[in-house]
């Protein structure tokens, strides 16, 4: 997202990114903060669960509840890049590094 003299452009990466995506709810911090990206979200038949900027004159209502929940999938970006091929980006394949996420992620579930 650009910021650009307290006006915030749609033109948000995060938008082709979810392209396709079935959730129930969609959870991003602040800097998500895009109507086009809450609009593409509600049109897949999901929930944004994004707080709105400080200065947007229309605050956009969030389940605060579930946004809560936001830490355990940081808590486990922090946990998943103590694995060093992880953290480095070491796999160059989509498909391999998918795969040492996931063997990490088991790991990580075993303890």
């Amino acid at each position: 997202m650009l910021l650009t003299g307290g006006h915030v452009h749609d033109s948000v990466p995060a938008a082709g990114l979810i392209d396709g995506l079935r959730a129930e709810f969609v959870l991003a911090d602040k800097a998500y903060d895009a109507e086009r990206l809450a609009t593409q979200i509600i049109e897949q038949g999901s929930i944004p669960v994004i707080p709105s900027l400080s200065n947007r004159r229309i605050q956009r209502v969030y389940d605060k509840h579930i946004y809560k929940e936001r830490h355990l999938i940081e808590c486990f970006f922090c946990k998943i890049k103590e694995f060093r091929r992880i953290a480095t980006r070491y796999e160059k394949l989509a498909a391999t590094f998918l795969t040492m996420v996931a063997i990490a992620s088991c790991l990580i579930w075993l303890r």
